[in-house]
């Protein structure tokens, strides 16, 4: 199948401060030497590298004693929002380098005003271990990481970080696959607003390919954008270490990588985030090379097309 080329703008977000850990920051980077722009470039695809996003925290927002570095995690989603927005609507495919996953928050949103203003609807694939559906008042630990899906479905807007007549994504657009750490109160909103859920005993006793198919199929009757999420913990830490909140249990190489060929074949995902990549706590940067691999697969490079790499 020949690979259709894109245009892709790399938005580097070196933010730490939403997960109350160091070195989510030095994910960008460490994506960047693994070599992403050139297996997309080796793809065909065009790459615009667009830097990493400079903020100044947000005076005007107020200190929040439940969601830790506010003036910082809202100061990157505002310039996020925006760049977002602008590569999408310059014709770009926005692919965001992370960054914890508080950065959703903006670009989520970006591409929810995008789509807005192309008449059609946004869907949201969260690759995750976690659900990220707290907000200040049921979050335990005050870490705005685990708040961002809440955010931009616009039930957790805990400060005016965004206009509030922002486009919002409909919670029922969301598909969350590979979930198998949830908060007892967001399990509760979950349900109410319902969020689409596949943990990991759906993907055991379904399949991948069933659910991404059903996903897949949803987004294309409805014309729809499709943004994906793509967090270094939805993959087992035994693949992937390099990420603060491992959690047992996640996907295996090969079916992350059936997922981002599926996504691939389909055509119909406009934007991506890779987010919570800690070099600190890597492997001699094995996960970094993984979400690169994983990124491929998902612009067309075929499991048959993988280089051989020396032991």
């Amino acid at each position: 199948m020949e690979v259709q080329t894109q245009s892709v703008a790399l938005i580097g977000v070196p933010l730490e401060e939403g997960s109350g850990r160091r070195g989510a920051g030095m994910g960008p980077t460490a994506l960047r030497i693994a070599g992403i722009d050139k297996a997309l470039a080796d793809l065909g695809h065009t790459v615009v590298d667009t830097g990493d996003l400079s903020i100044v925290p947000a005076r005007d927002l107020p200190n929040h004693p439940k969601a830790h570095n506010l003036r910082v995690v809202g100061a990157y989603t505002r310039a996020l929002e925006a760049a977002t927005y602008d590569a999408a609507k310059a014709g770009h495919f926005p692919l965001i380098l992370g960054g914890d996953h508080s950065l959703s928050m903006g670009s989520v949103s970006g591409m929810a005003r995008y789509a807005a203003e192309m008449d059609r609807p946004l869907f949201v694939l969260w690759l995750d271990a976690h659900s990220d559906f707290n907000t200040p008042e049921t979050s335990p630990s005050g870490n705005i990481h685990g708040m961002p899906v809440a955010f931009f479905c616009g039930l957790a807007d805990f400060a005016h970080i965004l206009p509030r007549d922002r486009p919002l994504v409909d919670p029922q657009k969301i598909f969350q696959v590979g979930i198998r750490s949830v908060d007892a109160s967001e399990r509760v909103e979950i349900r109410k607003h319902g969020v689409n859920v596949f943990d990991m005993r759906s993907l055991d006793e379904q399949g991948v390919a069933v659910i991404l198919r059903q996903i897949l199929e949803t987004v294309e009757k409805a014309n729809g954008l499709l943004h994906v999420s793509f967090d270094v913990d939805f993959l087992d830490p035994d693949f992937a270490p390099g990420v603060g909140t491992t959690v047992p249990g996640g996907a295996t190489f090969r079916e992350a990588h059936l997922i981002m060929e599926m996504l691939s074949d389909s055509g119909l995902v406009s934007s991506l985030d890779l987010v919570e990549l800690n070099p600190f706590l890597d492997d001699r940067g094995k996960s970094a090379r993984i979400m690169v691999e994983m990124t491929a697969s998902l612009f067309g490079r075929r499991i048959f097309d993988r280089p051989t790499r020396a032991a």
